[in-house]
This record gives structure tokens, C-alpha cells and sequence, in this order.
């Protein structure tokens, strides 16, 4: 490929990497606290949903960005009423919330748009439009660093840049602030963190709103910037692919961004190789190349799960001994 085509699939990963980045660092805090959080797909479901649908009625992205935040909230907070307050089991009521969303959605689409279960489509202020940044129709003539700055770092979403932003900001809020520490430990031994007189369940419950709040953005992120409204089962598995990135990132915040655009990476990459032809084998099939980041979700699950050190205290409900 020139250069050219490079740019492109570079300012495709990108694109495509910010919703993983978003819901892999919600899982970060949550599971960080020892909350374990296989329900981002449903988070991220239900805020694309409620973002789109008040976007649509009342034709503002910030609104809907408002709204989505508020929804996957709600489900993060539900999550943490069954784990935390009612010990309850946390993969269990993870997947609980995630049949929730796919039907939800799908309910609640139908009832109010009569559209299959889609929102009407998205424009104008309706939709994150993407920001130019200064001096990029300046320098795209400039070989290389021009277009890189032009089209891969400018013309890119208000969420995108925040996505990004988030990455330091994590590293900071858990390891250089009292409040990062006592998560971290939090999820390592409860008890400790119970005999200094913090109290485990709003160190947890924290976390868990933190979660919330993060894939309400990634879920917004999907129908009200990347596309043009909300479409059935939109998510298409983003949230267990930033699990896997999570995992595979050993729950650090640096790696995860990484790993979440290498599957963003292999994404746009798929998009550009259908049709490609390889000697002695033919034609790729479309459908194999589509599947490129699910089977590397599997291949990574099965090589890094057990090298990678989750938290200790992870999924294990937390009883104050008296």
C-alpha cells in the first residue's frame, strides 16, 4: 500500500478503536475494584440506544451523549446492586444485562420509531461532527508529517480526542492519586481496606458509576459519531473484544490503548483486504475477513488468560467479618 492508503487505514483504526478504548477502561476501574464486569456490551448497548433515540427527538448530540451517559449508569448501578449490595454473582448478572440491553432496545426502538427497532437517522447537530485543528489545511501538503497531521490527528471527533485523553487521566487517577490507591487495593484485599475504616462498598460503587459513565460515552460514541443512529445489536460484541483487550492488556492503562487499537487495527485492515487474492489459495472470503477480530479475541482469551494476574479480590463478594 502508499502512503496514502496508509493514512486511511491508520485514521480508520483510530476511529474504530475508540469505542473498545472507552469500554476497556471502564472495565478497568470496575474490575480494578474487584468487581468483575462482563456486561460492557450491554452498557454500551443501551447508551447507543438511549443516546441516538434523544438525539434524534431533540436534535442534539450533547444531549444524547447526556442521556446515554445516564442509561448505561443506570445499568452499571443495577450491576452494582447485585454485586455488591446483594453479593450476588457478578458473571451472572453481567450477562443478565446484557440479554436485558439486546432486547430492550429492540423493545422499546419499535414502540416509540416503528422502525425495526432503529432510530431515525441522525444530522446536523444531531451528530458529532469532526474538528479541524489548527494549521491542518496549512500543512497537508507537507510530505508525511501533512497528511498524518491533517487527516489522522485533525478531522477526528470530539469523543475520539477525549477517548485518548483518557488514557493518562487513568494512569494518573490510579496510580498517583489516595483515591486510585485505595481502588487498587480495594481489589486486591477488601479486608485491609475495611480494618483502615474506608468502606469497601462506596470504594466499589464508585467504581462501578465510573464504568457506567465510560461506556455510556463509547456507546454514544457508536450511533451518535461514528454513524447516523442506532441499529439493532449495534455493538456486534465491542464490549467482550475490550474485555479481551483488557485481559490481554493485564489491566494497565497504557497497554489496554494499545491493545485496543491493534484490534481496531486488524478491523480496518479487514475492510481493505476483502477481495484480496493469495497464490495457490484463491480469493479471501468475506466472510473470514469479517470474523479477523473475533478469532483474535479467541486466540488471545486462550494464550494470555492464564499468564495475565487479575486483581485478587476480583469477583468475590466482599463480607465485613464482625
Amino acid at each position: 500500500m502508499d502512503l496514502g492508503a496508509w493514512i486511511n487505514v491508520l485514521d480508520s483504526t483510530i476511529r474504530l478503536s475508540t469505542p473498545l478504548l472507552f469500554a476497556a477502561l471502564a472495565g478497568l476501574y470496575s474490575e480494578r475494584a474487584g468487581i468483575f464486569d462482563i456486561s460492557l456490551e450491554g452498557k454500551m448497548l443501551i447508551a447507543a440506544f438511549a443516546s441516538a433515540a434523544a438525539a434524534a427527538v431533540w436534535g442534539s448530540a450533547l444531549l444524547g451523549l447526556l442521556v446515554g451517559v445516564l442509561a448505561a449508569t443506570a445499568f452499571s448501578l443495577v450491576h452494582g446492586l447485585a454485586s455488591i449490595t446483594y453479593r450476588g454473582n457478578q458473571i451472572v448478572s453481567g450477562v443478565a444485562l446484557n440479554f436485558i440491553a439486546a432486547g430492550l432496545t429492540i423493545i422499546l426502538g419499535q414502540a416509540w420509531f416503528a422502525q425495526g427497532g432503529r432510530t431515525p437517522s441522525l444530522t446536523g447537530d444531531g451528530r458529532f461532527a469532526s474538528i479541524t485543528l489548527p494549521g491542518a489545511e496549512a500543512i497537508a501538503d507537507v510530505p508525511v508529517i501533512g497528511p498524518i497531521y491533517a487527516v489522522i490527528v485533525s478531522g477526528q471527533t470530539l469523543l475520539v480526542y477525549v477517548a485518548f485523553l483518557m488514557v493518562p487521566v487513568t494512569w494518573w487517577v490510579l496510580f498517583r492519586t489516595r483515591f486510585g490507591l485505595r481502588l487498587r487495593a480495594v481489589g486486591e484485599n477488601p479486608a485491609a481496606v475495611d480494618t483502615a475504616g474506608i468502606s469497601v462498598t462506596w470504594l466499589r460503587y464508585r467504581a462501578v458509576i465510573i464504568c457506567g459513565i465510560l461506556t455510556g460515552f463509547a456507546g454514544t460514541y457508536l450511533s451518535v459519531a461514528q454513524a447516523a443512529g442506532f441499529t439493532r445489536d449495534m455493538t456486534a460484541g465491542k464490549g467482550y473484544i475490550a474485555l479481551a483487550a483488557l485481559i490481554f492488556a493485564n489491566w494497565k492503562p497504557m497497554p489496554v490503548m494499545f491493545a485496543c487499537l491493534l484490534f481496531g487495527f486488524l478491523d480496518a485492515s479487514s475492510i481493505r483486504i476483502q477481495g484480496f487474492s493469495l497464490p495457490l489459495i484463491g480469493e479471501i472470503p468475506a466472510q473470514f475477513v469479517q470474523a479477523l477480530p473475533y478469532i483474535l479475541t479467541v486466540v488471545l482469551l486462550a494464550g494470555f488468560v492464564g499468564k495475565a494476574t487479575p486483581p485478587k479480590a476480583g469477583g468475590i463478594p466482599y463480607v465485613k467479618e464482625r
